[in-house]
């Protein structure tokens, strides 16, 4: 019988006791399930992507501590993780990311075979980005992809297609990613350094928070393409101009590079999301 402790120590494991990582996954599906069903997404694949989205996000935390177990154990951050401290084992994590993996699978074959071929896709991604680290000068890039994923993922599920708006959706929010992966980059900069990860805090340089902030206002940019072909009104382009002045926060957070000041900016994310969001659900409910 397990524990309440190992229970305790999972939960750390799948970063439910820190819930941003899914919320910054969440925020760009609901925004694809919006614009696909034009405002009115079925009600069962809605709960297939949220759910999924936690058992994946979840999933992808625990592989990423599997890969990184011997790196954050150096990482003043990441240091006390389960597995750094090895309170949890290597074969429970790699079990419990096969389960968690398969519960999101059982999930998805409730909708067509697009969106399942296209979960197979997601899995890999998921699984291989925390090995990029390692070789790939902006694995930001990698993480951006497969948090995009459920992008075209949502449009398959809701109109068995993928039209060309669900790509510029995806390349707006890879480039979010981009901008807002870097800002929690710059918070183990210096660990990272020295146990020699690649990151795009390290690759960018003393350009880093000019390519933060260039990432995020391309973004906005094609966000307002968007909404140009999706023909949405005012309520969507006010979103998008509160997301522009939050944006415009994060730089006061970055602009002296100090780590907590980087890490707040990262969790600000997440209003930029939501308010996003907002903006497209309010539109169309309008």
């Amino acid at each position: 019988m397990i524990s309440f402790k190992r229970l305790d120590y999972y939960k750390q494991l799948m970063r439910l006791d820190k819930p941003i990582g899914i919320l910054l996954l969440l925020w760009p599906t609901l925004w694809a399930l919006w614009l696909a069903a034009k405002g009115a997404p079925d009600s069962i694949i809605l709960w297939v992507f949220i759910l999924g989205t936690v058992l994946m996000r979840s999933a992808g935390c625990v592989i990423n501590d599997y890969a990184d177990q011997d790196f954050d154990a150096h990482v003043e951050r990441t240091k006390n993780r389960p597995l750094a401290t090895r309170v949890v084992s290597s074969k429970e994590a790699l079990l419990l990311a096969t389960g968690l993996s398969f519960c999101a699978f059982l999930l998805i074959l409730n909708l067509n075979s697009l969106t399942i071929l296209l979960s197979i896709c997601a899995l890999f991604l998921a699984a291989s980005y925390p090995f990029t680290k390692r070789f790939f000068a902006i694995p930001q890039a990698y993480l951006g992809i497969a948090f995009s994923f459920g992008i075209p993922m949502a449009f398959a599920a809701q109109t068995n297609a993928i039209p060309v708006i669900a790509w510029l959706l995806m390349a707006a929010n890879l480039l979010w990613v981009i901008a807002y992966d870097t800002e929690y980059a710059i918070v183990d900069k210096t660990d990272d350094l020295k146990i020699g990860i690649k990151t795009s805090a390290i690759t960018f340089g003393r350009f880093d928070v000019a390519w933060i902030m260039l990432c995020h206002i391309i973004f906005i940019g094609l966000m307002f393409c968007v909404g140009q072909l999706q023909s949405l009104g005012v309520a969507y382009y006010l979103s998008l101009s509160i997301a522009l002045g939050l944006i415009m926060y994060q730089y006061y957070l970055i602009r002296d590079r100090k780590p907590a000041d980087c890490f707040k900016a990262f969790l600000h994310n997440n209003w930029v999301g939501a308010i996003i969001f907002i903006g497209i659900a309010l539109d169309y409910f309008i």
